[in-house]
């Protein structure tokens, strides 16, 4: 990146990358009164964010892996109420026990109990009734039978409470108070308890007890008299409350320590505390005032910006992109370059070499300021954390940087609902300067249209403006042959394609050497078969340089053509499947299209998108994607990009291999990563299976799957333990006639036997997904994805709805 806001987009060596003449021709929106001079309007196909800048604004808190941010809350959990069925259910009943015991405390005032005993005559003329006698003053009335009246009433009101509770919801209230809300239900209790202590020490505190005090207190008093030898101290107030308040710290300290009193206290206050700081905070600025630039002093370039912005004259990608580019000059150290560039070009700074600003079309839903897009909707299923229920599911770098694998049969959407719109973000991505993407497209369905991307090359076909070239514009001869090796025999065992390797070697150094480059495919095949024409003009031009070393390589190569176990011949045979005339002028034939090096995506954020050869080729074109991918994983690890690099492949049959799946592991620390569909895992050789499933950080099983491929899944995720409730009948046998008579009684009238239930509760280790609920279970147009982020962070296995 220069001072001046542009970008080099030029390959590592002296042939450039290709470049498009520009963006393709759309409609724009004409410039706006205030419109800073030489930047230009936001293209008519953008989307037109809101003057307020909502799409901006929206909070995005850090969130696990693939929730959608756009705007996402993380779920609060709601207040708990009770229903008001359930309040009623208490009160009705209530209500109604207390309306019965007045009715019948009534009817035994007013109702003239027989006595118990025979009054005297005296007695008798007093009147009364035992239960609510006359009383006169200065004359002890009695009443006889009382005590036996009072305990009736005590147990008639004891009944009518278990009823009332039996009949109300006190249980559910119970629940809601105590079980749910354990905190405060424990500290009450304790409180409750520790009033009960206090009432034996001090009951004269609490004179409705009226029980004789535990002696405590009178013991310490008439011990300090002892030892102080003095009445003076007994006497004084301030020393007998000090005592009374030790000894009340004493009894309640226990029940403050079992109830958990000072940290509820503290979990209050801070809660109160919480609430009135956020009450007083000053508000943060909203992004779309730039408050980044304003920390960092700038201020101009600030203002111009959210003048920008609330023109409409500043998309999502431009907004990604400038913020991007102060990121980078604020490690690089150039925070004057970034405000001259911005007070020169507005929201245009930095714009793509392309020219771009955007996609001419989106499909799918994008948030680019936190890098994702939407692939469906995370199922509130009982094994989704509550934090996914109700949530988006979506992708972005940060877990396509672990590399994700995709199986599902044809149909099952994998291309429709993950593949197109992943790679139509990384081509947004791209456009700020952040991502670079090669999309290698299955035959005859290309991935977005064409003018989203920088580089088409369309193998085979020949309109194509670009080419491919085999060797990823390599200087070395071995890593060309290494490359090279792992595209023809790489599928292979490992020895045949280590052999592989070194037979390339033996070839391609010495026709370096001579002709100052690699050989065309023409070339390397007649070497590897062995023309006696080919080998000798190739030695004699050695001799003539004096090349000792690579002559020894070109005779070692010719002892070995034709013995038994020779690779050359199966690479010739491979090769010879991109020989065909169709192929002609690809690969270095020298044909129109100019030659293109996925080495250039190491260095540039650029889109590059290869189609595959039409019908008929289907093993060519399997070969060239194993080249596109050998390619890929050698020239992302050589130099440290501040971009991410992925690779999308629509399918990915045939092409994974040992040597793939050793680095497809280590890209997450290059800052790169991969996408591979497949229709089945049967396209992977068995050996790899394991190896495969452990690289990748991500895994998606479509709906359709066959119980093989599911299998592969459920060993891959494991199992967890889950608490599982067991129910069991037993008929109850009665030993008693009695009870036997009762019980024949009742299975007579109900129908059914005498049972009791018997409750296991236990924990069990379960498979998270089994093979059967992967083959049969997920339904169409969903599927089960699991997630790891590059720090490791993961989401487990769970059911995402995919339309919506």
């Amino acid at each position: 990146m220069n001072s001046d806001g542009t970008q080099d987009a030029r390959g590592t060596h002296a042939d450039p990358v290709p470049r498009p003449a520009g963006p393709p021709d759309v409609p724009t929106t004409p410039p706006r009164p205030g419109h800073a001079p030489g930047v230009p309007p936001v293209p008519g196909r953008a989307p037109r964010p809101s003057s307020t800048a909502e799409w901006l604004d929206a909070d995005r808190p850090a969130a696990r892996p693939g929730i959608w941010r756009y705007g996402y809350q993380l779920p609060k959990p709601a207040p708990e109420r009770l229903a008001p069925v359930t309040v009623a259910g208490m009160l009705v009943p209530l209500a109604l026990a207390a309306l019965v015991w007045s009715l019948w405390q009534r009817g035994i005032t007013s109702y003239q109990m027989a006595p118990l005993r025979l009054f005297t005559p005296e007695e008798w003329w007093w009147g009364g009734t035992v239960a609510s006698p006359r009383v006169f003053e200065g004359r002890e009335v009695p009443a006889p039978g009382a005590e036996a009246l009072v305990v009736y009433e005590g147990v008639s009101f004891a009944v009518l409470a278990v009823a009332v509770a039996v009949l109300g919801s006190w249980r559910a209230i119970v629940r809601h108070y105590v079980v749910r809300r354990p905190q405060p239900a424990r500290a009450l209790v304790a409180a409750v308890l520790a009033l009960v202590a206090l009432s034996f020490v001090f009951p004269e505190a609490f004179p409705v007890v009226g029980w004789s005090p535990v002696p405590v207190v009178d013991p310490l008093l008439s011990l300090t008299v002892l030892i102080t030898d003095s009445y003076d101290l007994m006497a004084s107030s301030f020393y007998t409350n000090t005592l009374y308040t030790v000894v009340t710290l004493l009894v309640v300290w226990p029940f403050a320590r079992l109830g958990g009193w000072l940290p509820y206290a503290k979990e209050l206050l801070a809660a109160r505390g919480g609430s009135a700081a956020a009450g007083t905070a000053v508000p943060e600025r909203p992004r779309s005032q730039w408050p980044g630039l304003r920390d960092a002093g700038q201020h101009e370039a600030a203002d111009l910006l959210t003048a920008e912005v609330a023109g409409g004259r500043m998309n999502d990608v431009d907004c990604t992109r400038v913020e991007h580019a102060f990121a980078v000059a604020r490690r690089g150290g150039a925070p004057a370059d970034f405000r001259d560039t911005v007070l020169r070009e507005a929201g245009a700074a930095w714009t793509h070499p392309s020219g771009a600003r955007d996609l001419p079309r989106r499909r799918a839903r994008h948030d680019l300021l936190a890098g994702q897009v939407r692939i469906g909707g995370w199922a509130a299923a009982e094994r989704a954390p509550g934090a996914y229920h109700g949530a988006g599911a979506a992708l972005g770098p940060d877990v396509l940087g672990t590399s994700l694998l995709a199986v599902g049969p044809s149909g099952s959407g994998k291309t429709r609902t993950l593949v197109e719109p992943v790679t139509e973000s990384l081509a947004l991505q791209a456009l700020t300067g952040r991502c670079a993407v090669v999309a290698v497209s299955a035959a005859g369905s290309p991935l977005g249209a064409d003018d989203a991307f920088d580089v088409i090359v369309r193998i085979g076909d020949p309109s194509s403006v670009h080419d491919l070239d085999p060797y990823a514009e390599s200087d070395d001869p071995d890593e060309a042959a290494a490359i090279l090796a792992e595209a023809l025999a790489g599928d292979l065992d490992t020895a045949g394609a280590r052999g592989a390797a070194t037979t390339l070697a033996q070839l391609l150094g010495p026709f370096r050497a001579v002709h100052g480059r690699f050989p065309t495919l023409p070339e390397l095949r007649e070497l590897l078969e062995g023309e006696e024409g080919a080998l000798t003009a190739l030695r004699e031009a050695l001799s003539a340089r004096g090349d000792d070393v690579m002559r020894r390589e070109l005779d070692a190569r010719a002892r070995q053509t034709g013995t038994p176990g020779d690779p050359g011949r199966t690479l010739a045979d491979r090769l010879a499947l991109l020989n065909r005339p169709v192929f002609a002028d690809f690969f270095g034939g020298g044909g129109p299209g100019r030659p293109f090096s996925l080495r250039a995506v190491a260095h540039h954020p650029l889109r590059v998108r290869i189609d595959l050869p039409e019908r008929g080729h289907e093993e060519a074109g399997r070969l060239i994607t194993r080249l596109v991918l050998a390619q890929f994983l050698a020239v992302v690890r050589e130099s440290r990009r501040a971009h991410f690099a992925c690779l999308v492949l629509d399918d990915a049959t045939g092409t994974v291999t040992a040597e793939s799946v050793r680095r497809i592991q280590r890209l997450r620390s290059q800052n790169a990563g991969v996408l591979l569909a497949l229709r089945t895992v049967a396209d992977v050789p068995e050996a790899l299976h394991g190896p495969l499933y452990g690289a990748v950080g991500c895994r998606m099983a479509f709906s359709g799957v066959t119980t093989w491929d599911g299998n592969r899944f459920a060993q891959t995720w494991g199992t967890e333990w889950v608490e599982t409730t067991e129910v069991a009948k037993h008929t109850v046998f009665a030993d008693q006639p009695m009870t036997r008579a009762l019980h024949a009684l009742r299975k007579l009238v109900t129908g059914r036997a005498v049972t009791t239930d018997a409750v296991t509760v236990r924990q069990v280790e379960r498979e998270r997904w089994s093979a059967s609920e992967l083959a049969h279970s997920v339904p169409a147009g969903h599927a089960v994805l699991s997630l790891t982020d590059v720090k490791g962070e993961h989401a487990p296995p769970l059911l995402v709805d995919l339309r919506e």
